[in-house]
């Protein structure tokens, strides 16, 4: 079933029309989209808003819980990311993305942090969780910054490098030089090509962006996209890479959970010295 939806732009005043297909959700009505024009890297104090994706089946890993709750050295990998966010000035809010009977793991934390918290509904798909989380958005916000709480090890430098990238370009994302070499295969699967590594990075979250207008084209065009700079790319808007650290990993097996555990180690026996 298709359906016209009208509306008026704030800014103009023009008459928007588009065809939507029902029952994919329309109305954008939170300002969250990083304002382009500022020239210093200096990102205000409490300009902030965190979407915390906490919503995966996490199936790969085989437990009976969630990947993200499950525990990394005595604390669930979720809160990890959580408290790396909620120390930093630059943000207001944590929206954290979740399944309601995991919420009282962040509730339980909520005497731990000195920002607001708020609670979405995870979606089907990724880009309908990150679309949930933004509807409670606080609407003076002026950057929002989407992660994977399956990424417990994203260090505050990395993140305050990132939103400094975003708050001067309108989007930007963490990511990694590709150190693996890639090849490029056809159907059948024979090789074509062999990539070139210096021009290849491997993304990762988390991914300040221009969600507001390119939630609007995703939502009109119908289209599918498996991250927030994807989103943003269908805008036609460049999206800076700020170079992230390897150490950044995505749990998703139990051999990444024993890395993460092996990287906190570390860190930890480095720290006492």
């Amino acid at each position: 079933m298709q359906i016209v939806e009208e509306a008026y732009d704030q800014d103009t005043g023009h008459k928007i029309s588009w065809i939507q297909k029902l029952p994919r959700i329309v109305t954008i009505s939170v300002k969250c989209s990083a304002k382009i024009e500022n020239s210093s890297a200096a990102v205000k104090e409490k300009s902030v808003s965190v979407i915390l994706l906490a919503g995966g089946k996490g199936k790969r890993m085989g437990a009976s819980m969630p990947k993200q709750y499950l525990p990394l050295l005595g604390q669930p990998i979720a809160l990890y990311s959580f408290y790396t966010f909620s120390k930093m000035i630059e943000v207001k809010e944590i929206v954290v993305v979740c399944d309601p009977s995991y919420q009282d793991i962040f509730e339980d934390a909520k005497e731990n942090i000195n920002v607001d918290l708020k609670f979405a509904l995870p979606g089907k798909e990724r880009q309908d969780s990150v679309y949930s989380g933004l509807q409670e958005v606080d609407l003076n916000s002026e950057l929002v910054c989407v992660h994977d709480s399956a990424r417990p090890l994203v260090s505050s430098a990395d993140v305050k490098k990132v939103i400094e990238d975003a708050w001067i370009n309108g989007a930007a994302v963490l990511g990694v030089p590709a150190k693996a070499t890639i090849k490029e295969a056809n159907s059948e699967s024979f090789v074509v090509r062999t990539l070139d590594r210096k021009t290849l990075w491997e993304m990762q979250t988390p991914q300040p962006d221009l969600l507001k207008k390119g939630f609007e084209l995703v939502n009109r065009d119908g289209l599918e996209v498996t991250d927030d700079v994807s989103i943003v790319e269908h805008l036609k808007h460049p999206v800076y890479i700020t170079e992230g650290s390897y150490t950044n990993i995505k749990v998703t097996t139990p051999d990444d959970l024993l890395l993460a555990e092996r990287i906190l180690n570390l860190n930890s026996e480095e720290s006492s010295k």
